[in-house]
């Protein structure tokens, strides 16, 4: 059992004015305390807090903590020696920030609410930091670049980009990183391990943070706003991004054109226009992409996986753009009109496939028959009768299918259902 000297004011020297208890373990684990007042003039009046409660004067720690939890008189604590037990907690609290970071830990009470989403925080400092996210606000700035950040631990990690110095590397490969947790994050490409599973749709990641942003899909979750307008986003890279069309900024550009772009990705993708390099492959059917994204959705037609649901009746969708498309028909709104029938459209390119019906244009030509088809669609169907190419999957049989028509249809028979009779 460890013990500690607590030194305080005397009972009589209280009643001049609020003192505070300086609670010190040194280096051991606190266990016990004992308590000694034999010489008022040897104490100390010092500011601190004690630890089973909230912040208490001498006088208060002494008739509550000592008399009610001890079951002493008064008058030993002038003259006698005496244990403080400490049962609940193991920690010395020296500071108001971290004794209320142990209470809250304690109680798990979150206390402090964001007044635009809700959101409630165990601590008052990690609410003013959330509450930066919507104002936008980066008080911290790089002395050597622009880049300013809402965090202090943020612009300190920045800073050794200017440096140029890599601390952490990984055993496996010698790749070096800024930072442990980017070292973490890479180490679990090494392992594959997925420890973070959707509890909606049961996809795995190997980061918590990857699988927050995922959920976010399912509830449709956009924290981010744009101070400028009213747009929200689901990701604050997303909103940093959109944000530079605020300014204009486009900072990537283009070597062999010259076109710009405000994000990174949007001028790789770009390039690949030029290259006509497609490194994106599909393991199922072998067709190959110019982008992760287009990879990703059209794996989707094999899997039949649609995580965006709309939440007024029972549709699912591959896209989070369909899935807006698809709501306009419940609120019935037609944005886009013919400006020669006057017939309304919930989408853009609805119109566009309408106009067409009033001017028979043929655009989109097949190289093997020479049959024309005036929606580019249509040409990509009936080019899969040539091709033979069949993307979608039966997931009750090994079957597949030149259009997700005949798919459909075809799994009415594992069903028994008669929709015409």
């Amino acid at each position: 059992m460890s013990e500690s000297l607590v030194k305080g004011a005397s009972k009589d020297n209280v009643n001049q004015g609020s003192h505070f208890f300086n609670i010190s373990n040194g280096n051991t684990d606190i266990e016990d305390f004992k308590v000694k007042h034999d010489n008022e003039s040897s104490i100390k009046q010092e500011k601190s807090y004690p630890l089973n409660d909230l912040r208490y004067s001498a006088n208060e720690y002494f008739e509550v903590m000592v008399k009610q939890e001890l079951e002493i008189n008064e008058e030993s604590i002038k003259t006698q020696s005496f244990e403080v037990k400490l049962e609940e907690c193991e920690k010395a609290i020296s500071y108001e920030n971290t004794f209320e970071r142990q209470l809250n830990a304690h109680t798990n009470e979150k206390q402090y609410h964001c007044s635009q989403c809700n959101k409630t925080y165990s601590y008052k400092s990690v609410l003013i930091r959330h509450q930066m996210t919507h104002t936008g606000e980066k008080p911290y700035q790089c002395s050597q670049c622009d880049k300013a950040f809402s965090r202090k631990s943020n612009l300190i990690n920045h800073r050794k980009t200017h440096t140029g110095v890599k601390p952490y590397e990984c055993n496996q490969c010698g790749m070096d990183f800024l930072l442990r947790d980017m070292l973490i994050k890479h180490q679990q490409t090494h392992t594959g391990e997925k420890f973070y599973q959707c509890s909606v749709c049961y996809k795995a990641f190997s980061q918590n943070g990857n699988l927050t942003k995922h959920q976010r899909i399912h509830t449709g979750e956009k924290p981010y706003q744009c101070s400028q307008c009213d747009k929200s986003f689901s990701s604050n890279y997303n909103l940093i991004y959109h944000q530079m069309t605020h300014r204009g900024e486009k900072p990537y550009e283009c070597s062999q054109c010259g076109m710009r772009f405000s994000i990174k990705g949007k001028l790789i993708q770009h390039l690949q226009t030029h290259s006509g390099e497609k490194l994106h492959q599909c393991i199922q059917c072998k067709k190959t992409y110019s982008n992760k994204i287009g990879l990703i959705r059209h794996q989707m037609t094999h899997t039949g996986e649609k995580p965006y649901q709309c939440s007024q009746c029972d549709k699912a969708f591959s896209q989070n753009s369909h899935l807006i498309n698809h709501l306009k028909t419940h609120s019935g709104e037609k944005p886009y009109k013919c400006s020669q029938c006057g017939m309304g459209f919930s989408r853009k390119d609805n119109l566009i496939k309408h106009q067409q019906t009033h001017t028979g244009e043929k655009r989109y030509q097949c190289s093997v028959c020479c049959k024309a088809f005036t929606q580019n669609f249509s040409l990509t169907r009936h080019q899969r009768t040539h091709t033979g190419e069949k993307l979608y999957q039966c997931n009750q049989c090994d079957k597949y299918f030149l259009t997700n028509d005949i798919l459909i249809n075809h799994q009415i028979a594992h069903t028994g259902e008669k929709p015409y009779q």
